[in-house]
């Protein structure tokens, strides 16, 4: 018989996360820096295919991490103390399906060891996107809804 080893995010608490493992947690995907729309009516949240100017599209990541709070003005700084109110926050991401009790999917890095397993599942932004520098137009006709899909093999 087979002992099953857990891993960190199996076992940790978010709260109880050290930096460097709450860090681990963020797939690389992108989506969260998706240019998103508010009804200001029902609050529903929407996509657009536009994101934020600091996006690496070939990366996914932002080109200046440490930075970006102060470069831009509306990107938000994802902690355990508000995870619960951003509901905007794409079902496939590490620390809302935490947050919800559920475990990562099987083409997260961290159980991959790469993100290729995650592009391949069409779960990153690489190749969707247009740079909200490069944008001067109506963001309502570029609302998208594939940053919704999830697929948790």
């Amino acid at each position: 018989m087979s002992k099953t080893v857990k891993e960190f995010w199996q076992t940790t608490a978010l709260e109880d996360m050290s930096e460097a493992q709450w860090e681990s947690l963020c797939d690389g995907c992108g989506k969260c820096c998706l240019v998103k729309l508010q009804d200001e009516e029902t609050d529903e949240v929407v996509y657009t295919d536009v994101a934020c100017s600091l996006l690496n599209e070939n990366t996914c990541r932002c080109a200046n991490y440490e930075n970006r709070l102060t470069l831009v003005a509306d990107c938000v700084k994802l902690t355990v103390d508000n995870i619960a109110q951003l509901k905007y926050m794409p079902p496939s991401c590490a620390y809302r399906l935490l947050h919800e009790g559920k475990d990562l999917p099987a083409w997260h890095p961290l159980r991959t060891g790469s993100p290729e397993a995650m592009r391949a599942a069409s779960m990153s932004v690489r190749g969707r996107v247009l740079h909200e520098a490069n944008f001067d137009g109506d963001l309502e006709a570029r609302v998208v809804s594939w940053p919704l899909d999830f697929s948790t093999s």
